[in-house]
């Protein structure tokens, strides 16, 4: 039986700032809105409560999805990185897959409510689309994962999705910056995953598991590593053209040298699990930031 380290391990909390990050920025652009005539009232922390809900439940139903899926097809049996619950037998795979529905479970009544206390009830299809891709991402008959398609749909529904689903919950209208935002933290969502996935491009490789990395090779995939990390920065620019406080964010460059560096270098295997970190990281401070120098553009 699986300790709770183990499952708290499992749950991969590397990966979190992929939830908070977008929330944060989201909140952050519809609060800048209030500075514009008749959305004197956009931004609501209460809303943006139960996007955070969503989004955490969410990510960690996906790691406890992909930890049963990998498992039951072995391809976790050679891997480096975080405890694999199902693949190194520490929990029954049954179990595992409970886990993941009961997090689904959370976002979808945490979704629900949003949706009805903000008046966006239609965001629910979004909803159900968001789980749906958590599922599939390595489960189903046909997991799109195993196609190279993962940070596509990262960048979707953790970039595109979960920042301008928390913008039009808070103020019920898109804008340049919250636009912006959702491009440039997608960008990072989609560098946290590729980080792991080229972590185990070996493994993937031997296993049949056909990830973005596998297709482009391990050097063409550090070099859309660091085009991702590029993009998000310019994001910040673009974003800083609606609102100036927005480049606050900016003060997160430094934070983007280490991970590049190492990737750039050629680092492999265990040496990528820092490099996830140093780039969970990276999401949450850019994110953070911008969220906040998007509030004070609206104080």
């Amino acid at each position: 039986m699986a300790t709770l380290a183990q499952w708290i391990d499992g749950a991969r909390p590397r990966t979190l700032p992929a939830a908070v990050a977008p929330v944060a920025v989201g909140t952050g652009a519809a609060f800048a809105l209030r500075e514009e005539a008749g959305h004197g009232d956009a931004g609501h922390l209460g809303f943006a409560l139960l996007a955070l809900v969503v989004a955490l439940a969410l990510q960690v139903g996906v790691n406890y999805a992909n930890d049963y899926s990998d498992g039951i097809r072995g391809t976790d049996e050679e891997r480096v990185g975080p405890v694999r619950l199902v693949g190194q037998r520490l929990a029954a795979p049954g179990t595992v897959k409970r886990a993941a529905f009961a997090c689904f479970g959370v976002a979808g009544v945490a979704g629900v409510l949003l949706c009805l206390l903000s008046g966006t009830w239609w965001l629910l299809l979004a909803g159900v689309a968001a789980v749906w891709a958590a599922w599939n991402y390595t489960g189903g008959t046909n997991p799109y994962g195993y196609r190279g398609l993962g940070e596509v749909a990262v960048f979707i529904f953790f970039g595109l999705v979960a920042v301008l689903g928390t913008q039009v919950t808070q103020a019920h209208t898109l804008s340049l910056a919250g636009v912006a935002g959702a491009i440039g933290i997608g960008a990072v969502a989609a560098a946290l995953n590729l980080t792991n996935n080229l972590r185990d491009i070996d493994g993937d490789a031997t296993a049949g598991k056909i990830t973005l990395a596998v297709r482009l090779g391990a050097q063409r995939t550090r070099r859309l590593y660091v085009g991702l990390i590029v993009l998000a920065f310019v994001m910040v620019l673009v974003s800083g053209l609606q609102h100036s406080s927005a480049v606050l964010a900016l003060l997160a460059l430094p934070l983007a040298w280490a991970p590049v560096r190492s990737v750039l270098q050629r680092a492999r295997g265990r040496a990528l699990i820092a490099v996830l970190g140093q780039t969970g990281k990276l999401q949450l401070v850019l994110g953070l930031l911008w969220g906040l120098g998007l509030w004070w553009a609206g104080r």
